[in-house]
């Protein structure tokens, strides 16, 4: 099958071709999918989507025009893809339910272990061979209490992570784990507890219509003063400027990101040589209690290895008209 992957990174291009093993033809673009350039597809049966991308209904439109049949998401996510319309366009999506788990809930544990401990400031000053142990303080995780926004299989792997430190766990989600419960003593409850309730908070779910900004001004305003701040899982599930407010204030004593709300476009690029046009993340990036990477936590050689693998199985699917169990339209 004639399929156009777009948003190809170098991290990922190996284990794509090792996946496919010369089944389908692949054209590798780096380019991300956009109205601009979904002519590229132009030609192929499928084409194949990272988070950047772009699938919304005015380019789908254009994709449909294309000849395009199938689009294979190499994400677990998939709120860039307007999927009411592809099913009324009659495009078929699948995506990757589970690639792995663990590299996003262990990213998520080194963000709070690296703000807490301010790694990031020590291992600075000993390079300029400052050995000074002022304003390095942490706490102890042991006997502290984590909000866990999210119990699906990330957060439930997190969850146990946690666990293993010694801290109290409050969750919360619309499905109770009754095995959390009776393995891990967790204690779910709602949003507004949790904030009220948790030293530290880390955010597991979905972005939808309902958990849009589900972290804004009202939410930080009952959260305890010096709470941490976790997000792995959507940038949209974060009201940015309102967390600066709480950063200024010291509401919120540390922020840990590995997604952002604008990221389209600026993570996985080298902007290194520009000028940085978003003044929201500008301002983020002057806190020294705020630590940002640019969506990491998924890139485990397991993680790549089964992104892979389950992409060119879909394709598989596509191409003999089987259901793979992983479509959402």
């Amino acid at each position: 099958m004639k399929t156009t992957i777009f948003s190809t990174h170098k991290f990922e291009e190996s284990h794509l071709l090792a996946a496919n093993k010369g089944k389908h033809e692949l054209n590798l673009l780096e380019l991300r999918l956009t109205e601009k350039t979904a002519s590229l597809a132009q030609g192929t049966e499928a084409i194949s989507l990272f988070t950047s991308d772009d699938a919304s209904t005015q380019v789908l439109e254009k994709l449909k025009e294309s000849g395009v049949q199938y689009i294979a998401l190499r994400t677990a996510g998939y709120n860039n893809v307007s999927i009411e319309k592809a099913t009324e366009l009659g495009i078929k999506v699948a995506r990757v339910p589970a690639y792995s788990p663990y590299a996003i809930a262990e990213h998520t544990m080194a963000l709070i272990l690296a703000l807490n401990r301010k790694l990031i400031k020590a291992h600075n000053r000993v390079r300029d061979q400052n050995f000074s142990l002022n304003g390095l303080t942490g706490f102890d995780l042991n006997g502290k209490t984590v909000g866990v926004i999210g119990t699906g299989k990330i957060g439930s792997v997190l969850v146990k992570i946690l666990h293993g430190f010694g801290c109290k766990i409050l969750v919360q989600d619309v499905i109770e784990d009754e095995n959390l419960i009776n393995s891990y003593n967790v204690s779910y409850t709602d949003c507004e507890t949790i904030c009220k309730q948790s030293d530290i908070i880390s955010l597991h779910v979905p972005l939808t219509t309902s958990t849009k900004h589900l972290i804004d001004a009202k939410h930080i305003s009952l959260m305890k003063q010096g709470v941490m701040l976790i997000n792995t899982s959507r940038g949209g599930l974060v009201d940015t400027k309102a967390v600066i407010e709480g950063l200024k204030t010291k509401k919120i004593g540390y922020f840990g990101i590995d997604v952002y709300e604008e990221e389209e476009g600026l993570f996985f690029e080298d902007h290194s040589d520009d000028i940085l046009q978003d003044d929201v993340i500008a301002r983020l990036m002057t806190f020294n209690n705020v630590l940002i990477t640019s969506h990491q936590a998924f890139l485990t050689e397991t993680a790549l290895t089964n992104i892979a693998e389950t992409t060119i199985y879909n394709l598989d699917c596509f191409e003999k008209g089987k259901v793979s169990g992983n479509e959402v339209s």
